[in-house]
């Protein structure tokens, strides 16, 4: 669903995912719309009336999370198949996979510079990623829950967790400190969203409540109710003068803030002194590199008085249905070259909305010339043989997804095996010492 915030405006409602979405993002430039979905496709929007999208095949299970860098250049899904895969967004294709979690990753986020992402999966680790390495750079573990969600903190050097535990925890990721550690909710978190200033966070939990943390001051301030079920997702604005939350109740709810009018402090600052603080984090401030369980605190935070709030629910907007076609169909085996001088850069670009302004006249031109025509009669290929290659295409890439887990599984179990002799070597000593 696209919503506009103006009064007495038009909401559409994309189709084209043939099962549950599981999450949406804009691109920085907002330009572009990121779905994921439980049919194993992620989808690129182009948020207009037209509902032009390009269809991501490359997962082999549900994917559970997009996200954008914030250059917009490229884009990291995470599924159930266990692993997180970047897209290159200039040429809409696969680039490579990160495999090391050993459960289904729920979450994949990139840091603001866009030089590490930050992973979160059932198998009850948060991972760290170099994307210049492809290589998994530092592993926080938890021995009680997993975590359902995690994210950077603006400035890029704090990670956020939002625990099945019923927890949320910060560290500092350039020296492995926990830093806070709040148990305020009666079930599960299942979202977060630090406030651009990075002094506050608001908190999205199935026990159907919105908090607003004081990370100045390490605790809550403020529950919100106003979901009458779980509350699966929240967000602030670019501005943090608005947050929007969604829950199972059907609702999207829109809160407006007073955030912006306090003074912007760095939070960082009141748990750990260092010279340089505002430096962005370098890989060589992750350290160690081995896995390392945090110390619970287990202080509970006092819940204040619940925050009266206006409801200024407005009716319901009109609803448009836009039946999405499919433009194109990338898969984790397309390659595409760059365009020579004199190619015609339209067609390039597998979505016309990341054709760069300036591109010759000429290409808006027939672009506009050739809108109102069904897309099918662009092609020089016919549609059966189109088709047909896509789907031997899809199959390809199944085959390649499943002997790429099968090689994964056989050296877990290599290593299983290899324990398991090493075991039996030190009792067949022992047995040998005693008699």
């Amino acid at each position: 669903m696209l919503w506009s915030l103006k009064p007495h405006t038009r909401a559409y409602r994309y189709v084209g995912h043939k099962d549950v979405v599981t999450s949406v993002q804009f691109s920085p430039q907002g330009n572009l719309l990121a779905s994921a979905s439980r049919d194993r496709t992620v989808r690129l929007w182009v948020p207009d009336r037209k509902g032009k999208s390009s269809e991501f095949k490359a997962h082999t299970a549900p994917v559970r999370s997009v996200d954008f860098s914030a250059d917009g250049q490229l884009l990291a899904t995470a599924s159930e198949d266990k692993s997180i895969k970047i897209w290159n967004m200039y040429r809409q294709r696969f680039l490579y996979s990160l495999y090391r979690h050993t459960h289904w990753v729920r979450c994949a986020k990139f840091s603001p510079d866009g030089r590490l992402i930050v992973s979160c999966s059932e198998d009850k680790t948060i991972k760290i990623w170099d994307t210049a390495s492809k290589q998994c750079v530092n592993n926080f573990s938890d021995s009680v829950g997993f975590a359902n969600f995690v994210d950077f903190s603006p400035n890029g050097t704090c990670i956020a967790s939002a625990g099945s535990d019923h927890t949320v925890k910060i560290w500092d990721i350039r020296v492995n400190k926990l830093l806070q550690h709040y148990q305020v909710n009666s079930c599960g978190v299942n979202c977060l969203s630090f406030h651009p200033l990075g002094n506050s966070m608001v908190t999205a939990s199935s026990d159907g409540t919105l908090r607003i943390l004081d990370l100045l001051e390490g605790r809550l301030i403020y529950t919100l109710q106003g979901h009458t079920g779980p509350v699966f997702a929240v967000t602030f604005s670019k501005d943090g003068e608005l947050f929007a939350s969604g829950g199972a109740d059907a609702q999207v709810l829109l809160w407006r803030t007073h955030f912006n009018q306090l003074q912007c402090k760095d939070p960082n600052k009141r748990n750990l002194k260092r010279l340089h603080f505002e430096s962005s984090p370098h890989l060589l401030d992750i350290y160690p590199r081995s896995p390392h369980p945090h110390q619970e605190k287990k202080e509970i935070i006092e819940i204040n008085p619940k925050l009266e709030v206006m409801d200024l629910k407005s009716s319901s907007p009109t609803v448009v249905d836009v039946f999405s076609f499919d433009s194109t169909s990338a898969t984790d085996s397309t390659s595409r070259a760059a365009p020579e001088k004199g190619e015609d850069i339209s067609s390039y670009f597998l979505n016309p909305s990341l054709i760069p302004e300036c591109s010759s006249t000429t290409v808006k031109k027939k672009e506009e010339d050739f809108s109102d025509l069904p897309f099918e009669s662009h092609r020089s290929i016919p549609l059966a043989v189109t088709d047909a290659l896509e789907h031997i295409m899809e199959q390809l890439n199944v085959l390649t997804q499943t002997v790429s887990i099968l090689e994964q599984r056989l050296t877990l179990t290599e290593d299983k095996l290899k324990g398991c002799l090493e075991n039996q070597q030190k009792l067949f000593n022992v047995i040998q010492q005693r008699s």
